[in-house]
């Protein structure tokens, strides 16, 4: 008897789900073991620090996941392979999500800038509780045609976003604010302030 196709995983569900347990390696590797002092200490003053990357993830992780799952309940299942971003989703993940020399800094929205002064050490469990969920949520969306079904972008409501989209804006931005956190790490270290 052939397996129910509306259950098994889809490509882009595996491959997400690969990145986001590739970036809690990431995350691991980066702080686990980091002091108090180490895991606050920035470059600059203006300058996010390990820990502030980790929080600013997190809370875009809280931010997205909601709209995304609502999105989701009551759609006919109806899976896809890949996700195909439209022009606009393409464009925005170019210019402020995925890390590359052509992305453009931004501040970050109000609403997922880190908040804590001091960042305490369990922001990594924090991280890993949050992109547990997130991959809880991908593998829950996978029966269903992410390319199709919308959400309300968080931040502007009158952006629409495909809920695949989302997903690639969550995993990509991942992998750009660790990316920073891992120069920081490294601008630590250079300084000699261990």
């Amino acid at each position: 008897m052939a397996a129910d196709r509306s259950s098994a995983a889809t490509a882009w569900s595996r491959q997400l789900i690969a990145e986001l347990l590739a970036s809690d390696q990431r995350a691991i590797t980066l702080a686990r073991g980091l002091s108090v002092e180490e895991l606050n200490w920035k470059p600059r003053p203006e300058s996010w620090s390990v820990g502030q990357c980790l929080e600013h993830l997190c809370i875009t992780n809280e931010v997205y996941a909601p709209p995304i799952a609502t999105a989701l309940d009551n759609q006919p299942r109806s899976p896809v392979e890949t996700i195909t971003p439209g022009w606009f989703g393409r464009w925005f993940i170019r210019s402020f999500i995925a890390p590359s020399p052509q992305t453009k800094k931004a501040r970050a929205p109000g609403k997922i800038t880190p908040v804590l002064s001091l960042v305490e050490p369990s922001i990594l469990d924090r991280f890993l509780t949050t992109n547990r969920d997130v991959r809880a949520l991908i593998e829950r969306a996978a029966p269903y045609d992410v390319n199709r079904i919308r959400f309300p972008n968080p931040f502007i409501g009158v952006i629409r976003f495909t809920v695949g989209t989302g997903f690639e804006i969550i995993s990509k931005h991942e992998d750009r604010h660790l990316l920073q956190a891992e120069k920081v790490r490294k601008s630590y270290l250079s300084a000699g302030a261990s």
